[in-house]
Formats: structure tokens, sequence, C-alpha cells
């Protein structure tokens, strides 16, 4: 079917709305006037299907608009992520005209713009990547979005300004305190789960009060570890309670100090994931 490049992205966009059942009209619109094309690099494009990654047989830009992985550098699993998996998390996100997101490991920015477009010329985006050459690439790819600022430093540590919402795009182990530091009164942070071994789980968190958040584990997430995120021994007693119930039982994250009990998914000194509900508390404004 010979369609326009437009047609193209509005057929996607179209797609991706009804696989993942998105319920955000701004969500949908952003998929289908994001120029993907613009941040996976000139083609052929290393495209990942059934037996493995395949090249494209030629350099039209209509290629990219499927619910598919491409790669940006194979040779270190680095790829533009699944557009259904991303925007099935988008739409739970619930990211608002006006908001200040984090995106940290932003890549080449394709997921950056597409939150660009949902925080609106109001909002705020600081995207930052480990990578120098990818953080290069983002910049660039990113101009047309005054909104964004790209950094090229390690985001693991910061520290950050206060924002709305942090997104993640690879794997760690545990909430970093410089993520959870910068969370404003109910903003929301959503990361990928890296445990030793297995699938991980994509994790939401909303925050309810200084030291407890809303929890939502969805598990069967495989990502790139994130540099200085990831603590070898909370990896491996990750991966044991996913083993136990993928994370269903999951409904809080606690930053109080406590000793662990029956309620406790997953405790460690600093954190906790637990199955009690999260308690709500009058918060400061920030």
């Amino acid at each position: 079917m010979d369609i326009s490049l437009e047609a193209a992205r509005n057929l996607y966009a179209e797609d991706l709305r009804f696989t993942t059942r998105m319920a955000s009209p701004a969500l949908c619109a952003a998929f289908a006037s994001v120029p993907r094309e613009r941040f996976v690099g000139p083609g052929p494009w290393r495209v990942l299907g059934p037996g493995g990654f395949f090249t494209t047989g030629d350099t039209d830009p209509r290629n990219v608009y499927h619910n598919v992985l491409i790669a940006l550098d194979e040779t270190k699993s680095i790829n533009n992520g699944q557009p259904s998996m991303w925007a099935r998390f988008f739409d739970q996100l619930g990211v608002e005209p006006g908001n200040h997101t984090l995106h940290l490991g932003c890549g080449t920015g394709y997921y950056t713009a597409i939150l660009a477009e949902l925080a609106g010329p109001q909002g705020k985006v600081t995207a930052v990547e480990i990578d120098a050459a990818l953080a290069e690439r983002a910049r660039t790819a990113l101009a047309p979005w005054p909104q964004v600022t790209v950094l090229n430093s390690d985001g693991s540590s910061g520290p950050f300004d206060p924002v709305d919402v942090i997104v993640v795009s690879a794997g760690a182990t545990h909430p970093q305190p410089a993520w959870l530091a910068a969370i404003n009164p109910a903003g929301r942070l959503l990361f990928p789960l890296a445990p030793s071994k297995g699938a991980g789980a994509m994790a939401l968190f909303t925050r309810r009060s200084a030291e407890n958040f809303a929890a939502d584990l969805s598990y069967g997430t495989l990502f790139i570890p994130f540099t200085g995120a990831c603590d070898p021994a909370i990896a491996d007693q990750l991966a044991e309670a996913l083993a136990r119930d993928q994370g269903r039982a999951v409904k809080s994250l606690r930053l109080d100090l406590h000793h662990k009990d029956e309620t406790c998914w997953l405790h460690s000194d600093t954190f906790c994931f637990s199955v009690r509900e999260a308690v709500q508390t009058d918060q400061p404004s920030s």
C-alpha cells in the first residue's frame, strides 16, 4: 500500500492507541506528530523481528512507523525502544501540560520528544544521557522542542531540580535517592526494575507523602542496566521476589525506617517495597 508519510504516522499512532487501549488523545497525537526517523539515524535501519534483527530493504522513512525496536547501537544493545510498551506506560503516567519532566537515559531523544509534546510549550523537559555521542544526537534531534534541555551527565546521582515526573529508560535495582528527592508532591516516577536474572518489571510510583509512594509493578520488561543505579545484592533479592509473584503484591514504596515484617516484599535499610497500601499525609508545597 503506497501511502504518504503523514498517513503512515497516523496509522502507527492509531495502531498504538488500539493495541494499548490508550486513553489519552494527547498521547496519541504525540505519536502521530513526532517524526521518529529524526531520532533513529539515516536508513536503512536494523529492526528487531521474530528471528532477530534484520535490515530494512530501503531508506523509506515509512519503515520506522511500526511497533518495532530499532537499533541505535547494536553492539551495545542500545535501541529506540518498543513503542507499544512506552505508549502503555506513558498513558498511565499522565504527563500534563505545564509539567516539568526529567528523562534519564534519554538515548537519542525520541521518547523525550513525546514527553515534550505532552508537557506542551509551557512545560519543561530535562533529558539526561551519560553517553556523549547519544547526548549530542539527542540535542540536535530535539532542537524543534525549545522546552527540552539535554545534559550529558550521570543520571543516577543528581542532584536534580524538583520535577513533577521522572522517566527512566534503563534498568535499575531500586529507586535512587536523588530521584526520590526530586519528586514534587503527587509527582510520579517510572522506571524499570532490573533483577539479576529473568524478566524485570516496570515500576510506577506516585508520591503520597515525604516517605510514602503508591506503587504499581508491571512484570515482563527487559532493559540494559542503568550505570550507577544497580546494586548486585539487591538485584539478587529482586530476582527472588519477582519469582514469587511477579510483583503483583506490591502496593507501596516506604522510605521510613522500620523493622522488616510480613508486609515487606523487598526490604532494605533505605527503602522497602511493601504490600501495605500507601499512606496519604499532608505534604509541604514544593
